[in-house]
C-alpha cells in the first residue's frame, strides 16, 4: 500500500487503515497523535479489533465480515467529530477497512442540491 504521499502523512483529519482480518496497515500523522495514549505509531500490526471492547469490537467484527460502512459522529472533549468507516479495495478486491476521523463544526451547514 503507497501511502507515502505529502497529502495523506500531513491531512488534518485521523486516517487508519487495516486489512481483512483487522491488522492496522497505517495510519497518517493526525491518527497517531489522536491514538498516542494507545501506542501511536506502534499500533501499526496490531489487530484493531484488540482496541476496542465490546459493543464496538463486535461491530468491527460484522463490518470486517460483512463489508459494510459505518457513519457516525461523536463529542469528545469538547470537540465533534464525523467518523466514517468504509472497506477499500485493491484490484476491486477487498482489501480491509479505512477509517477517517474529521473534527466538524457543531453547527454546521446542510444543503440540498437535488
Amino acid at each position: 500500500m503507497s501511502t507515502e504521499h505529502p497529502w495523506f502523512k500531513e491531512f488534518p483529519g485521523a486516517i487508519t487503515i487495516c486489512d481483512i482480518q483487522g491488522i492496522i496497515l497505517d495510519m497518517n500523522d493526525t491518527a497517531a497523535e489522536v491514538f498516542k495514549d494507545d501506542g501511536g505509531r506502534a499500533l501499526i500490526g496490531k489487530n484493531v479489533l484488540d482496541c476496542h471492547p465490546d459493543p464496538a469490537r463486535g461491530q468491527l467484527e460484522r463490518m470486517l465480515d460483512r463489508q459494510e460502512a459505518n457513519v457516525y459522529s461523536i463529542e469528545k472533549e469538547g470537540k465533534k467529530k464525523l467518523i466514517y468507516q468504509t472497506p477499500w479495495y485493491k484490484d476491486n478486491i477487498y482489501a480491509g477497512f479505512i477509517e477517517l476521523s474529521l473534527e466538524i463544526p457543531f453547527d454546521m451547514p446542510h444543503f440540498v442540491r437535488d
